[in-house]
């Protein structure tokens, strides 16, 4: 109870700053936004501010890929439990719910696919394993894309299953360390190595993106590093079946 009381605080005390300076925190938004939706509170207002955000000043605030992908990280996950709270038979088609450009973000409409494809990704292509980028790329990502592609997003991006990584509230003075640690706990709670046979079984994920990863060395790689397999170790890789059963309020 305390704990609630004190993140409301939080919110409040940042929210009525901003509006003094006149000036709106366009991270701090984004934060408001998922914290609403972990707790159950009215969210129309937030959405409604997002939404009005000039794109000038937004592009101006996210000067860096620090905050864009704080920002990013913190709307794709929110809008997700939003959409799957209030329709949740939207997920029957997952290819259109994905499509669908239901979020609006300064004055333009956004899907999930171009937050995670278009920005986070910087325009690469969806089902090319990570290996080639779009042909075309729409001016909304060019706009508010990261400038260097970090794997780390994917243990970042929550799309509602029971296999995806928790969610987290980004923020950019922290995003290094929380990309490392929700890397870290994801992989150490999906990967099984088995020394008998030399396999070492990983989620579906690092299929998917595979190119994103640097290709099967570089998951390799990233293994040891995070000592999931032994040092010199090069197991055959098998790849997990996704469970897309829906898991909301998923939170670390």
């Amino acid at each position: 109870m305390k704990i609630a009381f004190f993140y409301a605080l939080f919110f409040l005390l940042n929210k009525t700053a901003s509006m003094a300076q006149g000036k709106v925190d366009c991270i701090k938004l984004s934060q408001e936004l998922l914290y609403a939706v972990k707790t159950g509170e009215a969210s129309g207002l937030t959405q409604t501010e997002l939404a009005t955000l000039s794109a000038v000043e937004l592009q101006k605030q996210l000067d860096s890929d620090a905050k864009r992908k704080s920002f990013w990280l913190n709307i794709y996950n929110a809008y997700t439990q939003l959409q799957l709270k209030a329709d949740p038979g939207s997920y029957k088609n997952r290819g259109k719910f994905f499509k669908n450009r239901f979020i609006r973000i300064a004055g333009n409409n956004i899907s999930l696919d171009l937050i995670e494809h278009g920005i986070l990704r910087r325009s690469k292509a969806k089902l090319s394993l990570g290996y080639f980028n779009k042909l075309f790329k729409s001016g909304v990502e060019k706009k508010f894309r990261v400038e260097q592609l970090d794997y780390r997003i994917h243990f970042g991006l929550n799309c509602g299953a029971k296999s995806c990584p928790p969610i987290a509230f980004y923020k950019p003075e922290q995003i290094d360390k929380q990309l490392d640690l929700v890397t870290k706990i994801y992989l150490k709670n999906e990967v099984l190595f088995n020394g008998k046979d030399l396999t070492v079984e990983v989620p579906a994920i690092l299929s998917w993106f595979r190119g994103d990863f640097g290709g099967k060395k570089g998951i390799l790689r990233l293994l040891r590093q995070l000592q999931l397999i032994p040092e010199n170790a090069s197991p055959g890789i098998h790849w997990k079946k996704y469970d897309w059963t829906i898991a909301l309020n998923v939170y670390e």
